[in-house]
């Protein structure tokens, strides 16, 4: 029999998106194939302390929305360095065993943005998703509208002010009109997002993104249906079927993505004309090359009445919940949830293996 892989599922965190992740820890475990898989569930809480032994309360009957404060039996010390076993308990002294590959399910800052991503890498383990630098660059609207412009590839018009600047209405307004919509630089699932419809409304719009990061991109509003595509892969990327979110609130919220079962509802696959939808695909491809992903993203997109398609932003670690469109959209390709999950582990191992034959010293 083959030996089943240790896999090292992490969740909660200290973002703002704690809550999501929880979700789609929750579904991901759900549907990792036990004669394959063993998991370590192991959560952070808000407070950013690791505890190990969370698989029994992460699929318990009542879903918790948070990883619970944890106690100093179950607190665990994370050692960086080449070793088989570098998450040990810090008042038991004992490891939990070789860990084979670790599925960070940490979305926003303190997961999705290089943080975890880096200090796997020290512990030499092999993990799911984007490296340091894909993860980084897709985290941050700023850096990666400016990487996408650069690669001449199309998006909306932005500006990005730190907390220091003197920001002035009438100029932002001159350059991206009305509405607008203001957000912190570095977070996701719609979170401290505001849209602007009237002058009266935009210092709370910047106070309530500034909240969430030292940065805010305030961006013009295109009249555009949203439409979203999953990549999978490592150095030959594909493309999903596009998918369609059509919102039934204001703007695509948090409630409306999460709380709110009328917010929102998915067209997958997108009813988009093949042409348009061809290039869509190709233009997620070329989207996740250049903000050098790996494993996984999802591309957002807004496409305009008449055919012409922007890139909204990337997600470097997608929502697994029951109605998110990054499994949904490869469901409608014709790679199941479960096979899903297969394939972001083996692009892992792959990317480790190909990274160990590097040398790193002369």
């Amino acid at each position: 029999m083959k030996k089943r892989l240790r896999v090292a599922l992490l969740f909660g965190g200290k973002s703002a998106e704690h809550e999501i992740s929880l979700i789609s820890a929750r579904n991901i475990t759900a549907a990792m194939n036990p004669k394959k898989y063993q998991v370590v569930a192991i959560g952070i809480d808000k407070q950013g302390r690791w505890s190990l032994d969370q698989g029994a309360k992460l699929l318990r009957d009542v879903a918790v929305d948070k990883v619970a404060d944890a106690s100093s039996a179950d607190l665990a010390a994370v050692l960086p360095g080449a070793t088989t076993a570098p998450i040990t308990r810090s008042t038991k002294g004992g490891g939990i065993g070789t860990v084979d590959v670790v599925f960070p399910v940490l979305h926003g800052p303190f997961g999705e943005d290089g943080t975890v991503q880096g200090l796997l890498k020290l512990a030499n383990l092999p993990f799911v998703g984007a490296g340091v630098l894909g993860s980084a660059v897709g985290m941050d609207k700023d850096v990666m509208k400016r990487l996408l412009r650069d690669a001449k590839i199309p998006i909306g018009k932005f500006l990005v002010f730190g907390r220091t600047d003197r920001i002035s209405f009438a100029a932002v307004k001159k350059t991206l009109g009305m509405p607008l919509f203001v957000k912190p630089a570095n977070l996701g699932s719609s979170v401290g997002i505001s849209k602007v419809s009237r002058p009266s409304e935009f210092a709370g719009a910047l106070r309530e993104a500034f909240r969430y990061d030292n940065k805010v991109v305030i961006e013009e509003f295109i009249a555009a249906r949203e439409i979203e595509c999953s990549v999978l892969g490592n150095e030959k990327p594909i493309a999903s079927l596009p998918g369609e979110i059509i919102v039934n609130r204001d703007f695509y919220s948090y409630d409306a993505k999460y709380l709110d079962a009328e917010g929102a509802r998915l067209q997958i696959p997108a009813k988009l004309p093949a042409s348009v939808s061809k290039n869509l695909r190709a233009m997620a491809v070329r989207a996740y090359q250049a903000l050098c992903c790996e494993g996984m993203a999802r591309v957002d997109f807004f496409v305009q009445a008449d055919g012409r398609v922007l890139v909204n932003e990337i997600n470097t670690i997608p929502g697994f919940t029951k109605i998110s469109m990054y499994p949904k959209m490869w469901e409608a390709t014709g790679i199941s949830y479960s096979a899903l999950i297969d394939r972001l582990i083996q692009l892992a191992l792959e990317r480790f293996r190909r990274e160990q034959r590097l040398r790193t010293t002369r």
